[in-house]
């Protein structure tokens, strides 16, 4: 006998089939979508990153047409060598100083520039325009106004303090560059931290004003927990961005005077294209690597204790 499909099931295969078959569909559409961008990834940033760790391995000199396999001798070469250790302190400090000027500013911008006011837009667009403008421009532009002669200690003069030589000053050639460096990418974090602000709910301020707390208790217990996801997402790129640090260095100080300035990417620098050691250059990128992997995975634990929402 012919088994005869109950009501409500007749159609339930067919339904599924479709079913399937859109999922397969959206499936694919959306691998197609992200395909560019993980092709991306993979031959510009694991490829190369694969060619640095074997060439880390090896001794290459190019001009002598030397490649030979030296296993862990560039490593041991590193542990003993004071001036990669010197340039990564230098590294480490310059991404603290820059982290805490940025994100510091970066926030008081912000909630500043959250504020309803006429002509509150334009002062937006001021602040984010250096984001968009050269590095390279960027850092010209501030070494003639930070030389010895420059406008800084022009406009110095006129109050009656003699300027030093900013970036031939052992004392501040580091801060100066920092401070290039933040006035530079502060206002990237300011749009990060203004779209956050403008995300917490405006009846919760409400709220805690109605309970008798002020301006500042309002923002350390309401605003500030609430932006916190947004906090760390700009603390881990302002890090990473800071570790990895070349154009202000090649272009104002070329790491001087003397070291203060000669952080680990420009030491990279230095050793692949003015020593011609491509292996030990290689050993020194893959140091930086996991000197900023740990600082990233450092935040990313500790997120739980600080982060609001995270369990």
């Amino acid at each position: 006998m012919r088994r005869r499909d109950t009501p409500g099931t007749a159609g339930a295969g067919p339904r599924r089939s479709a079913s399937r078959r859109l999922a397969r569909n959206d499936a694919a559409v959306g691998l197609a979508f992200v395909a560019p961008a993980v092709v991306g990834v993979i031959g510009l940033g694991l490829v190369p990153f694969g060619y640095v760790v074997w060439y880390a391995f090896h001794q290459w000199n190019p001009l002598l047409g030397e490649f030979s396999w030296i296993g862990l001798d560039n490593f041991d070469r590193l542990l003993g060598d004071d001036v990669v250790w010197g340039a990564l302190l230098t590294t480490l400090t310059f991404t603290a100083l820059l982290m805490v000027l940025n994100i510091s500013l970066a926030l008081l911008l912000a909630v500043l520039l959250n504020q309803r006011l006429r002509g509150i837009t334009t002062f937006r667009a001021l602040f984010f325009s250096p984001v968009i403008v050269s590095a390279v421009a960027w850092v010209l532009i501030w070494g003639y106004l930070v030389a010895d002669n420059g406008g800084v200690n022009g406009a110095l003069a006129l109050v009656g303090i003699d300027g030093p030589n900013w970036l031939r000053d052992p004392d501040w050639a580091l801060i100066t560059v920092v401070v290039i460096q933040v006035f530079k990418g502060v206002g990237m974090n300011m749009i990060l931290f203004l779209a956050a602000l403008q995300g917490v709910p405006g009846e919760l301020r409400e709220a805690a004003r109605l309970d008798g707390a002020g301006v500042w208790r309002t923002f350390r217990s309401v605003t500030l927990p609430l932006i916190t996801p947004t906090i760390l997402l700009v603390s881990i790129i302002t890090m990473i961005a800071a570790m990895d640090v070349f154009v202000p260095i090649q272009v104002l100080t070329s790491g001087g005077p003397g070291r203060e300035t000669t952080v680990i990417s420009y030491l990279l620098y230095q050793t692949a294209f003015r020593q011609n050691d491509f292996g030990y250059a290689a050993a020194i990128g893959v140091l930086l690597f996991a000197v900023t992997l740990a600082l990233t995975m450092v935040q990313w634990k500790w997120r739980r204790r600080w982060v609001h929402d995270e369990v």
